[in-house]
């Protein structure tokens, strides 16, 4: 069709000039044109929209993070923190935003439940968590609950993870960086960790008999930015709580790894129970049986009240159900009383 060929051609030419362009003649060329504005003019108004609404969010996303950056450097210079450090606090900052790792991961997930929760976490972490020897051939259930309990966490470059004869609360697995054991003047350097690694496992797990305890026996520097996961001692007790058996295996991959690198002590490990580990196991009870008795109590308590709610009820029903019936064999005594009489 030739008119709608030139309508096209002319409606292209007006959409991407800035005039001179021959005006249309025919009607179908005015209907064509003005339908073709229009259309133009939704598509132009909805990438603007799109577009404005991603800005939107971007800055919106970047004010809240800057918030709290402003609110950490009021906090450094009402402390006066040295410059030096107030730097690489910065640097931190830009890192994580740069690197798109200022997200909570919690607050992300938080309004998940807790199935979907731990489904997402199974898929992003469980490899990770695998890695590590001592969980190697643990229960899927356990996994699942360690992997809900990792924590991530980011050092800047020569942030020390920890000190030789710090006390061991938590281990490490490296998700991305690298990490240097290095000697005690901070500078010569014995190997370098990389991504998968992990370190500290033996230490939260209290094996008896360990010749370290629960200290620290390196020094751990990050060389550049490291990604860690760290899950604490707390945290893996609280779910072995649940699974004796993985407690039990785990304590004897542990035992295991401590003969081959010589620093676990025989005599002291086949001994008895430690009478520490004791009296905290007694303390423990005690405490859970203080707050049983507490919780029975309240609930004593709250059945008390209860019940004397529901008596002062049943009082009141008594009072308006025996009302009328008093009434009634009063009507039936007078009108028996005035019978008599006639």
């Amino acid at each position: 069709n030739p008119i709608l060929s030139y309508s096209m051609y002319w409606s292209t030419l007006t959409l991407t000039t800035i005039g001179e362009t021959p005006p249309p003649v025919q009607n179908s060329e005015y209907f064509f044109v003005v339908t073709d504005f229009l259309v133009g003019v939704l598509i132009f108004a909805t990438i603007v929209g799109n577009v404005g609404s991603m800005i939107t969010n971007m800055n919106a996303a970047r004010a809240n993070f800057q918030a709290r950056i402003d609110a950490i450097k009021q906090y450094m210079t009402f402390r006066k923190v040295t410059k030096d450090l107030e730097k690489r606090v910065i640097k931190w900052f830009d890192y994580l935003w740069t690197n798109k790792k200022a997200v909570d991961e919690r607050e992300v997930l938080k309004f998940l439940p807790d199935k979907l929760r731990a489904e997402i976490a199974i898929n992003v972490h469980l490899d990770t968590l695998k890695k590590v020897r001592i969980f190697a051939d643990c229960e899927a259930g356990l996994l699942v609950e360690l992997v809900l309990k990792l924590q991530p966490q980011v050092y800047s470059p020569g942030d020390y993870i920890c000190k030789k004869g710090d006390i061991g609360r938590e281990m490490y697995i490296i998700k991305e960086g690298k990490l240097a054991v290095v000697a005690d003047d901070g500078i010569k350097q014995f190997v370098v960790l990389s991504d998968g690694s992990y370190f500290g496992e033996i230490s939260i797990l209290s094996i008896k008999g360990s010749r370290a305890g629960n200290r620290r026996t390196a020094n751990i520097r990050s060389v550049g930015y490291s990604d860690l996961f760290c899950l604490s001692k707390d945290d893996l007790m609280e779910a072995l709580s649940e699974y004796p058996d993985a407690k039990a295996m785990l304590e004897e991959k542990g035992r295991q790894i401590l003969m081959k690198d010589n620093l676990l002590d025989l005599e002291v490990a086949a001994q008895g129970p430690d009478p520490k580990d004791m009296e905290e196991k007694v303390e423990r009870m005690t405490a859970t049986l203080e707050s049983l008795q507490t919780r029975y109590a309240r609930l004593l308590a709250e059945h008390e009240a209860g019940q004397s709610r529901l008596k002062r009820r049943v009082t009141r029903l008594e009072k308006k159900v025996v009302a009328p019936v008093q009434e009634v064999e009063e009507i039936g005594v007078e009108m028996g009383t005035a019978a008599t009489t006639e």
